[in-house]
């Protein structure tokens, strides 16, 4: 059992928790993953590591509320407990030698790309972070981007916080104002990052694109979250989740992601009713 030793509501559809996890914190590293449980027959989400503390022994996640699990989630409070929280899981993000990096996130991704910024900071690597959201309502963690970036650009949809535009509006800007990257990082919704992508491909600047699709075991073993990247079948559980955004078939990715779509509202719905008729 892994205690909930902190919640905080970041906007209307996202959550921070910290969770009391020593063994998962003794090595987790940004870009890894795990896998929770919230109850003995609950269904298993993966969440990437939002921080760790290995002194305290906890691990952050952030999570926005789509479906049935994260729903349930959102429901427990400081001083409950989850039934599993497995990891870390994956690869963690390539760091070494790297000099200048720009960190593109978009939306909830923004939580996943933050621990990346912040190793790459604390390294002494000259970070620009650019993130997107829709509105201002949705903005999560600018004060925590400030800090571990040397240059921070915020973006919304409709111009309510930061500069009004996507994030490849701000990115092809430092690109073309001479900026030179020995890599961009990009996290954040599949039809977001399918942009970035083409845009430094334009420049040839090599890109690293974080994935998360349907997972179950975190294994390699169900093949829920096959992925293709240069014309082959990989698993984003144990081969990724970051890979060599030229190479992803978004397409395909997106086209898969959407196949869950209307199963996962459905059993969102059925998951508020039990909560509401509980009351």
């Amino acid at each position: 059992m892994f205690k909930i030793v902190r919640k905080k509501v970041l906007n209307p559809t996202v959550t921070l928790m910290e969770i009391e996890a020593p063994l998962v914190a003794k090595k987790a590293e940004p870009g890894q993953f795990i896998i929770l449980r919230t109850d003995e027959r609950g269904e298993r989400i993966p969440l990437t590591v939002a921080d760790f503390d290995r002194y305290k022994g906890t691990v952050t996640i952030i999570f926005q509320v789509v479906g049935a699990t994260t729903e349930k989630l959102n429901h427990l409070n400081e001083g409950d407990y989850l039934h599993d929280f497995v990891g870390p899981l994956g690869k963690a993000t390539h760091t070494a030698g790297l000099k200048r990096v720009a960190v593109v996130g978009g939306g909830v991704g923004c939580a996943i790309a933050y621990p990346v910024a912040k190793k790459l900071h604390g390294q002494g690597c000259e970070v620009h972070a650019i993130c997107g959201f829709r509105t201002k309502d949705l903005v999560i963690l600018e004060d925590e981007f400030k800090n571990a970036s040397s240059k921070y650009i915020l973006m919304s949809d409709d111009g309510t916080s930061g500069e009004k535009g996507l994030v490849t509006d701000a990115l092809k800007k430092l690109i073309e104002s001479g900026e030179k990257y020995d890599e961009v990082i990009t996290i954040g919704p599949l039809i977001m990052m399918k942009f970035v992508c083409a845009l430094t491909k334009e420049y040839d600047i090599k890109t690293v694109a974080s994935m998360n699709p349907i997972m179950i075991d975190g294994t390699g073993m169900c093949g829920g979250c096959r992925l293709t990247v240069g014309g082959k079948m990989v698993f984003a559980c144990v081969d990724g989740p970051e890979f060599d955004g030229h190479q992803i078939d978004f397409d395909e990715a997106i086209s898969r992601s959407n196949m869950y779509y209307g199963f996962e509202r459905h059993k969102h719905e059925d998951t508020c009713n039990l909560f509401k008729g509980a009351r």
